[in-house]
């Protein structure tokens, strides 16, 4: 039994945005995230950190989650920046339910665990005060009540924490979800969203006791990172 972290999968299997128009590492992607997943077993655990599907909707995104449901193991999922499909957990849960799929589970105010070790997480949000919108500023403050509802729910329980956004990248950072993070006692974060070339200024290292590191799919190569045995 393992613990893997990967983001941003972008699957197009129900529609047609494909990743693979990018070229690069993004060429023939989705077999390569099946080839990644090959060395998993069915007692590991994933954690996808949003950016599954660019469906539209969960019907459009119906053959993504089937992809998903087929590789091994149990998935955890948190929402990205282009997870349109997303709406409820109650909505995706009887989604998943009607069409089959049984290893997904939903980090969304709340935590899941991994042996004891509490899964905890929200999508985030890059807000900057002096240049942000108040719009922005509302949607930061929502993603921060949803992390502290997640790391409460973990109760004194060692913490994990998963996040789309990266709360800190080259000079930009994110003091309120630094400091909540440090002061719930999290010591490790994993977050996705940056690509390509901005992955040269992804943050990976060890800031006030946390240790953060980027998983996007393009950056390991769509092999998932194995975060504990």
């Amino acid at each position: 039994m393992a613990l893997y972290a990967i983001g941003d999968l972008h699957l197009s299997l129900g529609s047609d945005k494909p990743m693979d128009v990018f070229g690069g590492r993004w060429s023939g992607y989705v077999d390569k995230l099946r080839e990644g997943f090959a060395g998993l077993t069915e007692e590991d655990t994933t954690v996808l950190c949003g950016d599954l599907s660019w469906g539209m909707s969960l019907a459009e995104a119906r053959e993504d989650f089937l992809f998903i449901d087929r590789l091994p193991g149990r998935k955890i999922v948190l929402k990205g920046n282009h997870d349109y499909w997303w709406s409820t957990a109650s909505a995706a849960y009887k989604f998943f339910a009607a069409n089959g799929i049984s290893t997904i589970e939903i980090l969304n105010n709340n935590c899941l665990l991994y042996g004891e070790t509490a899964l905890c997480g929200t999508r985030g949000w890059f807000y900057e005060e002096e240049r942000g919108s108040e719009h922005d500023r509302k949607i930061m403050l929502r993603e921060l009540g949803r992390l502290e509802a997640s790391l409460k729910a973990a109760g004194e329980r060692e913490k994990i924490a998963f996040l789309h956004y990266p709360p800190k990248f080259a000079a930009y950072e994110c003091p309120e979800i630094l400091e909540m993070l440090g002061r719930y006692g999290v010591k490790e974060c994993y977050y996705g969203h940056i690509h390509g070339k901005g992955c040269s200024a992804a943050f990976r290292g060890v800031k006030n006791g946390v240790k953060y590191e980027l998983v996007s799919a393009d950056q390991l190569m769509f092999r998932p990172l194995r975060v504990r045995d």
